[in-house]
């Protein structure tokens, strides 16, 4: 059940980051105003047709990270939970085990000769002016 849900939830901030892909896509800039105009309404996003999105003056711009904010706080979309480790687990997780690999690529590159070492500045003394 709880993938099911984990599911929609996937696709809910599918949906979301859509719809906030074709607000900044689709909008309608006022060079006369020096502002942009959201062309329809995208009601997931809290924003109007006619809204202003962005304004060179007294304009906030919206924020994707609130809207997933308020729609987590809904239980909409999935946020890990603090308790159980949130986010900086997830990235020590899924994420490290990405940087592992990458490392073991370079080494491996760097045992064929792949990174060339270039000269040193100054011949190797360094910045110093002596």
């Amino acid at each position: 059940m709880a993938s099911i849900d984990r599911a929609k939830s996937d696709e809910f901030r599918r949906k979301l980051k859509d719809d906030w892909g074709l607000l900044w896509k689709e909008r309608f800039d006022d060079k006369m105003k020096a502002e942009g105009v959201a062309v329809q309404d995208y009601p997931l996003l809290f924003v109007d047709r006619g809204h202003v999105i962005f304004a060179s003056r007294d304009a906030k711009t919206p924020s994707f990270s609130e809207v997933v904010e308020f729609w987590a706080s809904q239980g909409c979309v999935y946020v890990p939970d603090p308790v159980a480790g949130g986010w900086g687990k997830f990235a020590r997780t899924y994420l490290a085990r990405r940087s592992e690999r990458r490392r073991v690529w370079e080494s491996s590159e760097r045992s064929n000769g792949g990174c060339v070492r270039q000269q040193l500045k100054k011949g190797g003394r360094g910045w110093l002016h002596k």
